[in-house]
């Protein structure tokens, strides 16, 4: 673990690609050029109507300046479908980098970038923002942050540039009235807290949060830490559980699992990502909320204290980013909303920690729900939510840190039900399934290898992540006798389709079954 921080601290969505030029066959270890990044998702389906689009970004980066400039939509809607689209390109030499996008005060994209080769690369990725259309409505300005080192030693350049394609409709496809940012922002101990206003005619509210470990040290690869009397190159009391919590009026109003995002430069080795990014890697999906019970709460016209909570953090350490937004239907009847909070529930978190020399397990589960009502228009409107959220985890290592290995999966259940006369009425349910599989050797020659294996499943899709690779330490980057593999697979209703690369170089494609997104 050591060396993964040392290593990482310097440091879907759908991937477009053009492949970079080279022999049929790979080279035997990995050199000074590869092929571009890409991943084995399906393309992002776009409606058949006309469209416009809109340049938002066109940045160098070079330092840590956030880029700024004003925005308004290039047609006007209603619009079927809305797609951002980054394209970025560096060469050189560079660590990954975290930024993220708002419009408004409101983050709609946050990215990873892949590590470039001598040469150069390329890459892009869509993300649908239609969710995001009433906010893209209205004049905006945007921000973006790419934080990045470049001197002598560091010399890559990140060129990005970020397009809006809207696509028109002939009417609403059903999109929240209102995207608000978390008002008054700031930090309460180790939280991010703000206030909410919410409109008084809301009948329906829900929350997105961002939610990265990052920055360099432990938080990001949180999955790992330990106890402190393990003696642990990365301590953490209690232990490794961590959980992602909205408190709306200092109450708990929704848990979810984070995901254990894995960079470009993770788990100490590049070369297992040069091509095949892990899976949400270049897009971090907000973690989802549904709010609605606490609505008869909020929709006074006062402002409320919304904040959100890291689980398992030890006390006084940072190293979590938690932008929330939040997403409102109005009652098309116009009328103000009222109603109450039936009921939460949390209940107490099983967090199992067992320790023993060199290794450490965990057996996690929580679980919370809410129900409330609103009086609206068109009657009166209960929604229940439940949500269950689980961890378990192995993780052994042996003297200095070496062999490091971990197994663990986590779980993320959420039902949800709406009942009475609402377009919203019925049950919705989320399954999500996230899983590491992993290790770090060293051998008596300095050759650090890096196996692993990673999951992101939901109901109906599957992107699995497996790789190798291995190279020698403390060498000079063209004297490392880098070797790697690695293979993904996406898999949503009938659409299949696997990639595989060695040493840096697409080996296998695997045509898609069919498009699926």
């Amino acid at each position: 673990m050591r060396r993964l921080i040392a290593v990482a601290a310097g440091i879907l969505v759908a991937l477009a690609f053009a492949p970079a030029a080279h022999a049929a066959e790979p080279p035997p270890m990995s050199g000074s050029d590869w092929d571009n990044p890409r991943t084995a998702a399906p393309a992002i389906a776009k409606p058949p109507t006309r469209s416009c689009s809109a340049t938002i970004v066109d940045h160098a980066f070079d330092n840590y300046d956030v880029y700024s400039q004003s925005y308004a939509a290039p047609c006007r809607g209603p619009w079927a479908k809305v797609v951002l689209r980054l394209d970025g390109s560096v060469a050189g030499r560079q660590y990954d980098r975290l930024g993220w996008l708002t419009m408004g005060g409101v983050e709609i994209f946050k990215t990873s970038t892949p590590e470039p080769s001598p040469d150069g690369i390329a890459w892009s990725v869509e993300k649908d923002v239609t969710a995001y259309s009433a906010l893209l409505a209205r004049p905006q300005t945007v921000n973006m942050y790419l934080g990045n080192t470049v001197d002598d030693t560091y010399t890559g350049v990140l060129k990005v540039k970020v397009t809006l394609t809207f696509y028109a409709a002939s009417r609403s496809p059903g999109t929240a009235d209102d995207v608000l940012p978390l008002a008054d922002q700031h930090t309460d101990g180790q939280d991010l807290a703000g206030t909410l206003t919410v409109p008084r005619d809301t009948e329906r509210l829900l929350a997105e949060v961002y939610a990265t470990g990052s920055g360099g040290g432990c938080e990001e690869f949180w999955y790992l830490t330990a106890p402190s009397p393990t003696g642990y190159s990365c301590p953490a009391d209690p232990g490794p559980y961590r959980e992602v919590q909205v408190l709306v009026d200092g109450r708990v109003a929704g848990i979810a699992a984070p995901f254990p995002h894995v960079y470009t430069g993770g788990w100490s080795n590049p070369y297992l990502w040069y091509v095949l990014p892990a899976p949400r890697a270049f897009d971090i999906r907000p973690i989802g909320y549904d709010l609605t019970p606490f609505l008869g709460r909020l929709t006074d016209g006062a402002p409320h204290t919304v904040s959100v909570h890291v689980v398992g953090v030890p006390v006084g350490q940072g190293g979590w980013d938690t932008p929330i937004n939040f997403l409102g239907w109005r009652d098309p009847g116009g009328r103000p909303v009222t109603g109450a909070l039936l009921g939460s529930h949390l209940s107490t978190l099983t967090d199992d920690v067992t320790t023993g020399p060199g290794s450490v397990a965990v057996h996690a589960v929580h679980s919370f729900r809410a129900t409330g009502y609103v009086r609206t228009s068109h009657g009166l409107v209960t929604t229940s939510v439940s949500e269950r959220v689980g961890n378990d985890s192995t993780h052994r290592w042996g003297a200095g840190e070496n062999p490091d290995a971990l197994t663990a999966s986590w779980t993320d259940d959420v039902t949800g039900l709406v009942a009475g006369r609402s377009r919203f009425a019925g049950v919705t349910r989320a399954a999500d399934r996230y899983t590491l599989d992993g290790g770090i050797t060293v051998d008596a020659g300095d050759r650090l290898t890096t196996t692993l294996t990673m999951t992101d499943a939901g109901l109906g899709r599957s992107d699995t992540y497996r790789g190798q690779a291995s190279y020698l330490l403390d060498a000079p980057r063209d004297q490392r006798q880098a070797t790697g593999t690695s293979e993904e697979r996406y898999r949503q209703g009938r659409y299949d389709r696997t990639i595989r690369t060695r040493n840096g170089f697409v080996v296998g494609q695997a045509p898609a079954t069919s498009a699926a997104k």
